[in-house]
């Protein structure tokens, strides 16, 4: 006698209580199956039969049916992508480009690319636009300008790229030029062409310094020619006055003597010679 007819069981009883396991089982394991978690950061979309079904589905928990329908999760976080290419200058330089490129995929239209473009939507999408602005934009710089000019070509790739990919449902948060490298005969040629350039700012500077000391001497000379001819008019004004007088006043002249004279009369004297000087009488 088997175990279970010992135990006061049946053939046909032990054949349900299998039957019933198994079906609880398979139960669990459809329920299971049938659940799924959308993560945060990410968009599901359903795909039944391989057909997009409805829209994108935000975080959470969903329950499908595992036999004919499945969510295919989407990334939209931002995403970094970090490389390097070549491009050439206005004036046939070529320039290595370090960069850093921030995107995200648009959450809303995650299940349309999806749709048209798969699961690896970024390769796709994003590298062609990118590397090909960045070489229009460097094209139009000269090698020597783009250096100086690294921010403002950056901010204006940034400015198409996000334009184009917001075509692609695709979201620019940030773009950087982080290096710009040359070959290194041209960082030479440019090291020259600086140092050269800074010489000759150097002796310009020189030279206006000269130029304004020698404007400044010539004015201190033209000032000091104008008081020494100021002072030649007065004096000769001067004398020119006094001559008019001693002309119309002949005292006026024993004065002038008399201003002139030391107070002693000479210690000889030749025939009626007398004093120049008339000492004047009672009677006068």
């Amino acid at each position: 006698m088997s175990l279970p007819e010992r135990l006061g069981y049946s053939a046909a009883a032990t054949g349900r209580v299998i039957l019933g396991g198994g079906i609880a089982l398979l139960a669990i394991l459809t329920v299971s199956c049938s659940m799924k978690t959308v993560d945060t950061g990410h968009r599901g979309v359903k795909v039944r039969f391989g057909q997009v079904m409805g829209e994108g589905l935000p975080e959470g928990l969903y329950f499908v049916n595992p036999l004919t329908t499945h969510i295919q999760e989407i990334d939209t976080r931002v995403l970094k992508w970090e490389d390097e290419t070549q491009a050439y200058t206005r004036d046939v330089q070529q320039a290595t480009l370090q960069f850093v490129l921030n995107y995200r995929l648009d959450p809303e239209r995650a299940h349309t690319v999806f749709q048209q473009v798969g699961a690896d939507w970024s390769s796709k999408l994003v590298a062609q636009v990118v590397l090909e602005e960045m070489k229009r934009e460097v094209g139009q710089h000269e090698a020597v300008d783009l250096i100086s000019q690294r921010d403002t070509a950056a901010r204006r790739i940034e400015t198409n790229v996000a334009a184009l990919l917001a075509k692609r449902n695709v979201i620019v948060t940030g773009f950087q030029l982080t290096n710009i490298d040359y070959t290194p005969e041209f960082e030479h040629a440019v090291e020259a062409k600086v140092i050269a350039q800074q010489k000759a700012i150097e002796e310009q500077n020189r030279t206006v310094q000269v130029r304004e000391q020698a404007a400044q001497r010539v004015e201190t000379a033209k000032g000091s020619a104008e008081s020494t001819i100021l002072n030649a008019k007065a004096e000769a004004e001067s004398i020119s006055i006094r001559a008019r007088a001693l002309e119309q006043n002949a005292k006026l002249v024993q004065w002038e003597a008399v201003q002139k004279w030391n107070g002693q009369l000479p210690q000889y004297m030749l025939g009626n010679t007398v004093p120049f000087v008339s000492v004047p009488t009672s009677k006068e």
